[in-house]
């Protein structure tokens, strides 16, 4: 922790800021796409207000203070979204990723009944493979492995719509890079299968930029330019969401981001 030089979150907002009351009063709505539990302790509660409120170093550290189910969670979902969207550096962001891989697979021996002690896990593993690219991570049996940890999740919670989203990009980025039939006889790779969590995760989250953007990559993926208009209106229904945290914002600034490409 003390080594890594954290950057900070380019747009701050006093509304994610929620404290006292108001982080359990808004839990439900800030926790719709991974489905965590509001923490009872006071220390991961701190940790999650870090999160939310983009302050993802001290998210981290708070969380993994606590050493609570709950606190590693937000550390690992801090750290995850800070080298999503603000490391900068390659070789960082793939360190970051197996840190959070390895914290999960600790969680899953401690607390396998826990969903997003395997979400979290497989979305680490999914970016790594996405950092070293996705066909050199199938090559190493990543793939199966992300795979078993989303279906686990989903398995534990049904109405987990961030595992979906990772699941329909899972099948349609396997589908991008091996084609649809060694996809399909290989892996397992569907692209009706991609679709149908797509539009189980905005069942589940209709407030989520995140799922109408990866929806729309998902569509690029499998379909090219025939599905290039859906995939343009989702982008633009993922740029017009109002965010209630840091990710949020992040999400919806790369929507539109796409959209000005």
């Amino acid at each position: 922790m003390a080594k890594r030089n954290w950057k900070k979150f380019p747009n701050p907002d006093k509304s994610f800021a929620y404290a006292g009351a108001s982080l359990e009063k808004n839990w439900p709505r800030l926790h719709r796409g991974d489905c965590e539990p509001f923490p009872a302790d006071a220390a991961t509660q701190d940790a999650w207000r870090a999160y939310h409120a983009g302050d993802f170093a001290k998210a981290v550290e708070l969380g993994l203070k606590a050493g609570t189910p709950g606190g590693i969670n937000a550390a690992n979902k801090a750290a995850m979204i800070y080298a999503n969207y603000l490391e900068d550096d390659a070789a960082a962001k793939l360190v970051l990723f197996e840190e959070i891989a390895e914290r999960c697979s600790g969680q899953q021996e401690s607390g396998p009944q826990d969903a997003n002690a395997w979400y979290f896990h497989a979305y680490a593993l999914g970016r790594y493979s996405q950092g070293i690219s996705v066909a050199k991570a199938l090559a190493q049996g990543l793939g199966g492995k992300i795979k078993a940890s989303l279906d686990r999740a989903l398995k534990l919670q049904p109405k987990h719509a961030d595992a979906h989203i990772a699941l329909g990009t899972w099948h349609a980025e396997i589908i991008d890079k091996v084609g649809s039939m060694v996809g399909g006889l290989t892996y397992g790779a569907k692209k009706d299968a991609a679709e149908k969590h797509f539009k189980s995760a905005l069942e589940c989250n209709p407030d989520s930029a995140i799922a109408r953007t990866e929806y729309a990559s998902g569509l690029v993926m499998l379909f090219g330019r025939s599905r290039l208009r859906d995939a343009e209106k989702l982008y633009g229904e993922a740029a017009a969401c109002t965010p209630a945290d840091a990710m949020e914002s992040l999400d919806i600034a790369a929507a539109k981001a796409e959209l000005d490409e």
